[in-house]
């Protein structure tokens, strides 16, 4: 029996994904076999012995519960003898059983009353409603088509071409990533303060430096890293935006385990940065990377996206100019990064044009007020534009 296996405490059920083997096809121990998505991430299912795919019991896009059979291996040991037939006799049984017709009861057809006393009499046919002219557009439009269904012999469930709706069940990662959202609305006091950034000197830096660093680390020289960086150095200069709240006490962190918003291959995940505190630009820029090639292949684990005390999420990469993010509970703030585009601003008395980005933070206004909210945004502008205060922790 191939079960599904338990990811963690949390999770009870998953949505079967992709089955990689089918029946008759052969699979190796530990070879995966189906494709498992969770409500925080994807994962594989082995095979839990040597054999040929005999049965499978659940089909692409139901649901199952964590240990329930999902499939059947028919082992080497096993060989081919009665299990197979047994298996085949039980698929036939359920197909002729799909394929059998509903019959009536007997003496009786689908368009005749089973007695006399039922029969219909067209004197008893209530009469129509007269005055349509009474009727409303929408009744009109309505009766209209009914009555063009029934010309054209269409059924009452008819689809006109063009108008036809798909519907799938929401994954567990979907559905895990709406109640989070609405949860947050729901139990915070949530307000979302902005900014701006003259992202000036950190393009000048990275256009600088960007070729050493790539050839040395392998990888860009990003804007994640430096706003990663200037987050940890305000969320130590106003601790309130890396606490939460938990039942009637404050929880204050000394350490500061960051979450980086990535849109995966079925929706938003936030993989989290562990001790991001102790990490170089180039283990920032490598770690994100990783996170965001695994979240396209359904590949991050469940830990790594587990925890958090405070997130970024940059909408910027795919347009947006401004935006108010929403928290991660039970954290208490969340920082959106957003669109670069060169806007005029006064400088020395004059007008000239700037790479300027937009920032905002949302926060739980039940542990933060303005002031440390403002103070936040504020020192992250402070770093970036003038990147060298994080070299000399000023």
């Amino acid at each position: 029996d191939l079960k599904v296996p338990s990811v963690g405490e949390s999770i009870t059920e998953v949505y079967i994904g992709r089955w990689q083997k089918q029946p008759g096809e052969r699979v190796e121990q530990d070879e995966a076999v189906v494709e498992l998505e969770s409500e925080k991430a994807t994962f594989d299912a082995p095979a839990p012995a040597a054999g040929v795919i005999d049965e499978l019991l659940k089909q692409e896009g139901e649901l199952a519960e964590v240990g329930e059979v999902i499939a059947r291996i028919r082992t080497d040991e096993e060989g081919d003898g009665g299990r197979q037939s047994d298996s085949a006799t039980k698929r036939a049984t359920r197909g002729r059983e799909q394929a059998a017709p509903e019959r009536p009861p007997a003496g009786t057809t689908r368009d005749q009353p089973s007695s006399p006393d039922e029969r219909p009499s067209r004197k008893a046919e209530p009469e129509r409603k007269p005055a349509r002219e009474q009727e409303g557009p929408r009744e009109q439009a309505r009766r209209a088509a009914e009555q063009r269904r029934e010309e054209h012999g269409e059924p009452a469930d008819f689809v006109p071409p063009g108008r036809e709706e798909d519907v799938v069940p929401m994954s567990p990662i979907r559905r895990r990533i709406a109640g989070r959202l609405v949860q947050a609305q729901q139990q915070a006091a949530l307000l979302t303060t902005f900014n701006e950034i003259d992202m000036s000197a950190v393009k000048m830096l990275r256009t600088r430096h960007q070729s050493a660093f790539q050839d040395k680390y392998g990888i860009k020289l990003g804007f994640m890293s430096f706003f990663v960086k200037a987050a940890i150095d305000a969320l130590a200069a106003v601790p309130d935006v890396n606490a939460e709240i938990r039942g009637s006490d404050i929880v204050y962190r000394n350490y500061y385990d960051i979450g980086i918003a990535i849109g995966g291959g079925k929706g938003l995940v936030v993989p989290v940065l562990r001790s991001a505190e102790r990490m170089s630009f180039a283990e920032i820029e490598q770690a994100i990377d990783d996170f965001a090639k695994r979240a396209q292949a359904g590949d991050l684990r469940p830990d790594e996206l587990r925890g958090g005390t405070f997130t970024i999420s940059n909408g910027g990469i795919y347009g947006s100019l401004l935006s108010t993010p929403i928290v991660n509970p039970p954290q208490s703030g969340v920082l959106g990064m957003h669109a670069i585009q060169d806007r005029p601003v006064v400088q020395g008395g004059q007008i000239v044009a700037r790479p300027m980005m937009y920032v905002a933070l949302t926060y739980d206004h039940r542990l933060i007020d303005g002031r440390e909210a403002v103070t936040f945004l504020r020192r992250i502008k402070e770093v970036i534009e003038d990147p060298v205060r994080l070299l000399i922790e000023i």
